[in-house]
C-alpha cells in the first residue's frame, strides 16, 4: 500500500492552522499613517521616563540602525512596540525588513503572538527587497530558541503570501519538530512545502521518516522509504539509520536486519554516528551476528568505537558466553587508549561464572581488575552459588590484602555460610572480619539471624534482632520473613508480632505467604482483634493483603461467635480489590445463618450459584436448616436443582429436610420431584416424609372416586413404595 500524505488527517481543517486566521486590516508599510501609539498612561512610571528618553534620542537620530539598537536595549516588549509604532508615524522614516525582524523577534519571544503575526504578515505581503531573508532568519532564530509555534506562524505567513522560503528553512523547522515528536505540525509544514512547489531533499524526507517511526506508523514509514526515489531523492546513511532504528524500536528486528543487508549490498559506507546508534540496538536485542558484523566493519574503517558500543557489545557477547571475543574487545579498547566501562568487566565475570570457568576468572581479575571491587564481588557471588567455599575464601583474602574487601564482600561469603554451613563457621568468619578492621553492618547481623533460624536457635536470633533494633536498622526481606515464619511455627506469636510491628513502622513489607502465616497463627491463638490490627498495619508498610488474609480473619470471627464482624471484614476485602472465592461466600452464608438473617442467606447463595460456585456440605446444611426453621425454603426453591446437581455430598438427611420443608411451605411439586430423585439414588425416606406423602395420596381422589396414584401406570405408587421401604 502506497502512503499518500493527503490521507493523513490534520487537526486543522483549513489551509493553515486556526492561529493564522488574521483580522481584516493588517499593519504594513503602506499603513504606517494609521498607526497611533498607546497613551503613555499605559506604562508604569519607571518605563515612561525611559520611553521619553529614547524617543527624545530618536527624534534627532532616527534611522534603522539606531532604531534597532534602541529596540534591542528595551526590555519591555510593550515599550518596544510603542517605539516601533512611533517611528512608523515619522514622515521622514520608513521601516526596513531588519526593523520588522527585530520587533517581531522581541514580540514572539515575549509571547505577544498577535502583534507578531500582524508584522510578519505585512512584511510578507509587501514583498519588499529583503523580506524573504528577514522572515527566513526569523524562523531560524525562533527554532534556535525552541519557540517552534512562533516559527510555524512565521512560516505560515510566508506561504500564505506566496513568499516561499528555501528548503533549508523548512528542513530546519522540521528537524526541530521531529525532536519534539510533533507529528501534526511536521505534516503541516511538509504539506506547506509541497503546496509551495518546494522540492524536498533527502534531509526533508529523513525528518518525515523519523517522525513516522517515532509515532509507531511503521508501515507508513516503510512506504515512504520505498518511494524516496520517486520523489527524486536517494536514501543516505542517515536514512538507513532512521529506518533500522525505527524498526528495532517497534519490535520489527527481522525487518531491520533485512534493511541492513540491503544497505550493505548497496555499498553504503556508514559513519561513526550510524555505528554508535545501531550497534547497541542490535546488541540489546541479542542480535550478536549483526552487532559483530558492524563492529568489524567499523574497525576496518579505522573508526574508534565509544564506550557505549563497547559496553553493549561486550554484554551481548558475555550473555552468549563468547568470553574470548569479549576480552579481545576490552583489550583492544585499552590499546587504543579508551577506558572500558566498569559494567563490561562485570559482564565478563558474570560470563565466566555462568560458564563455570573460575580459574580463568581469577586470572582475568589479576590481569585486568586489580583494584576494581565490582568484578571481584561478582566472582565471589559465583563461588558461593557454585558451593566453592575454599575458592571464595581465597578470593576474599586476596581482596583484603589489596584493601578492596569492604563489608559487602564479607557479607556475601558470610551469608552463604549461614545458609549452607554451620553457624560456628559464620562466627569464625565474623571474627576474621573484625580483625581486618571491617565493621559489621545490618546485613552482617541479618545473615547471622538467618543462620540461627535455620538451626532453630530462635533465642539467639531474637537477641541479634534486638541488637539490630537498638541500632535502628532494618532486616532485609529474606531475613524478616524467615524470622517471622519460624516464630509462628513455634507458636511464639508475641515475638513474631513484635518483629512485625517494628519492621512495619519502618515501612518494610512482609512477604504475602509469611504474612498470611502470621495472621493464621494469631487467629489460632484466639487473638482475632490483634490479627485485625496486623492487617491494618499492612497497608502502611506496603504488605499485600490477599483473599487468604481476609478469609482467615473472617473464619476466626465466625468461630468466636462474632458473625456481625464478618460483614465488616468482607467489606474491607471488597474495598481492597480481593477476589471473592467460594470459601468467602460459605463464610458469609454461615454468618447470616448465625444471625438468623435468612434473606441475606438466600441472597449470598444466589450470588454464589450465579458465579458457578457451589457451597460445601456444612454450609448447605446450615443454610437449609436456617431457611426451614423460618419456613423460607421458597427463597431458594429455584436454585435447589442446581445445588443438588452440583453436589455429590448431599445425603438422605438433607433430602428429607428439603422435602419436608418444601411440602410445609406449599411447594409440593418441588417436594415430589425431590422424593423421586431421592428414591432414584436408593435412599429410604424417613417416617416424617413417609407420613406426608401417604396421607396426601390417600386423601387425593379423582372425579371417578379412585385414588390418584391409580390414575396412570407410568406414575409410581408412592404409598406402596414407602410402605415397603418401611417394612410394612
Amino acid at each position: 500500500m502506497v502512503l499518500k500524505l493527503s490521507t493523513l488527517k490534520l487537526k486543522f481543517p483549513n489551509k493553515i492552522p486556526p492561529w493564522l486566521n488574521f483580522p481584516g486590516r493588517y499593519f504594513s508599510l503602506s499603513y504606517a499613517a494609521t498607526l497611533r501609539p498607546k497613551p503613555e498612561t499605559d506604562t508604569d512610571p519607571q518605563s515612561v521616563d525611559n520611553y521619553e528618553e529614547k524617543i527624545g534620542f530618536l527624534k534627532h537620530n532616527l534611522h534603522p540602525g539606531n532604531l534597532i539598537r534602541i529596540l534591542d536595549k528595551t526590555q519591555d516588549s510593550n515599550s518596544a512596540l510603542k517605539i516601533f509604532k512611533w517611528a512608523a508615524l515619522q514622515k521622514s522614516f520608513n521601516h526596513t525588513p531588519d526593523t520588522y525582524y527585530h520587533i517581531s523577534l522581541k514580540l514572539g519571544l515575549a509571547g505577544n503572538v498577535k502583534e507578531m503575526d500582524n508584522f510578519c504578515l505585512n512584511l510578507a505581503r509587501d514583498k519588499c527587497v529583503g523580506s524573504r531573508e528577514a522572515l527566513a532568519s526569523l524562523v531560524h532564530t525562533f527554532v534556535r530558541h525552541s519557540r517552534l509555534n512562533e516559527a510555524i506562524r512565521v512560516l505560515g505567513n510566508m506561504t500564505l503570501c506566496g513568499l516561499n522560503p528555501s528548503v533549508d528553512v523548512f528542513n530546519d523547522l522540521l528537524c526541530a519538530l521531529v525532536k519534539k515528536t510533533d507529528f501534526q505540525n511536521v505534516l503541516f509544514v511538509y504539506k506547506e512545502m509541497v503546496k509551495g512547489g518546494i522540492v524536498p531533499t533527502v534531509g526533508t524526507l529523513n525528518s518525515l521518516l523519523e517522525v513516522l517511526f517515532k509515532t509507531n506508523r511503521v508501515e507508513s514509514g516503510l512506504n515512504q522509504f520505498r518511494r524516496m526515489n520517486k520523489k527524486g531523492c536517494s536514501p543516505n546513511v542517515r536514512t538507513f539509520e532512521i529506518v533500522i532504528k525505527g524498526l528495532v524500536l517497534n519490535n520489527r528486528v527481522d525487518d531491520a536486519v533485512l534493511i541492513l543487508h540491503e544497505m550493505l549490498e548497496l555499498k553504503y559506507q556508514p559513519d561513526v554516528c550510524f555505528y554508535i546508534c545501531i550497534i547497541p540496538l542490535f546488541c540489546q536485542e541479542n542480535r550478536l551476528e549483526q552487532g559483530i558484523q558492524l563492529f568489524k566493519q567499523m574497525r576496518a574503517a579505522n573508526l574508534v568505537p565509544n564506550s557505549v558500543i563497547c559496553r553493549e557489545l561486550v554484554h551481548c557477547l558475555c550473555m552468549n558466553l563468547h568470553l574470548d571475543d569479549a576480552i579481545n574487545i576490552l583489550e583492544e579498547m585499552i590499546e587504543i587508549g579508551e577506558i572500558p566501562p566498569l559494567d563490561s568487566f562485570v559482564d565478563v565475570m558474570n560470563g565466566f561464572c555462568e560458564a563455570k570457568r573460575y580459574n580463568e576468572a581469577m586470572c582475568f581479575l589479576e590481569n585486568n581488575c586489580g583494584n576494581l571491587v565490582s568484578p571481584h564481588k561478582v566472582l565471589l557471588e559465583g563461588c558461593c552459588k557454585a558451593d566453592n567455599f575454599f575458592l571464595g575464601i581465597s578470593l576474599l583474602e586476596k581482596m583484603s590484602e589489596r584493601g578492596i574487601a569492604d563489608c559487602d564482600c564479607w557479607n556475601i561469603l558470610l551469608g552463604w555460610i549461614c545458609e549452607n554451613a554451620s553457624i560456628k563457621k559464620a562466627y569464625e568468619l565474623l571474627g576474621r572480619m573484625i580483625v581486618r578492621s571491617v565493621v559489621p553492618d545490618c546485613s552482617t547481623y541479618a545473615a547471622l539471624v538467618v543462620g540461627n533460624c535455620n538451626l532453630n536457635k530462635y533465642e539467639d536470633a531474637l537477641e541479634l534482632f534486638h541488637y539490630i533494633w537498638s541500632k535502628f536498622w532494618v532486616l532485609d526481606s529474606k531475613c524478616y520473613s524467615r524470622l517471622v515464619e519460624g516464630l509462628c511455627r513455634l507458636k511464639r506469636i508475641e515475638e513474631a508480632v513484635v518483629v512485625y510491628y517494628y519492621m512495619s513502622k519502618s515501612k518494610c513489607p512482609l512477604e504475602v505467604a509469611t504474612f498470611n502465616l502470621l495472621i493464621e497463627a494469631t487467629c489460632d491463638a484466639g487473638k482475632v482483634d490483634e490479627a485485625v490490627k496486623l492487617r491494618s498495619l499492612a497497608y502502611y508498610s506496603g504488605t499485600s493483603c490477599s483473599s487468604v488474609t481476609h478469609i482467615t480473619i473472617m473464619l476466626a470471627f465466625l468461630k468466636s461467635g462474632r458473625a456481625k464482624d464478618v460483614l465488616v471484614m468482607f467489606s474491607q476485602m471488597v474495598i481492597g480489590g480481593c477476589k471473592v472465592h467460594a470459601e468467602v461466600y460459605c463464610i458469609l452464608i454461615r454468618s447470616m445463618c448465625a444471625l438468623n438473617r435468612f434473606k441475606d442467606c438466600a441472597l449470598f447463595c444466589k450470588l454464589m450459584i450465579n458465579e458457578s460456585l457451589m457451597p460445601d456440605s456444612g454450609t448447605i446444611h446450615d443454610l437449609l436448616s436456617c431457611l426451614t426453621n423460618h419456613s423460607q425454603l421458597r427463597l431458594v426453591s429455584k436454585d435447589i436443582d442446581k445445588i443438588i446437581s452440583g453436589m455429590d455430598t448431599l445425603d438422605s438427611t438433607m433430602f428429607n429436610l428439603l422435602i419436608n420443608g418444601l411440602w410445609k411451605e406449599g411447594c409440593r411439586r418441588e417436594a415430589r420431584n425431590l422424593l423421586d430423585l431421592m428414591l432414584e439414588r436408593g435412599w429410604v425416606p424417613d417416617a416424617t416424609t413417609h407420613t406426608l406423602f401417604v396421607g396426601s395420596n390417600v386423601e387425593g381422589v379423582t372425579s371417578r372416586g379412585r385414588p390418584t396414584y391409580e390414575n396412570s401406570m407410568d406414575e409410581d405408587n408412592v404409598s406402596n413404595i414407602l410402605a415397603e421401604a418401611l417394612g410394612k
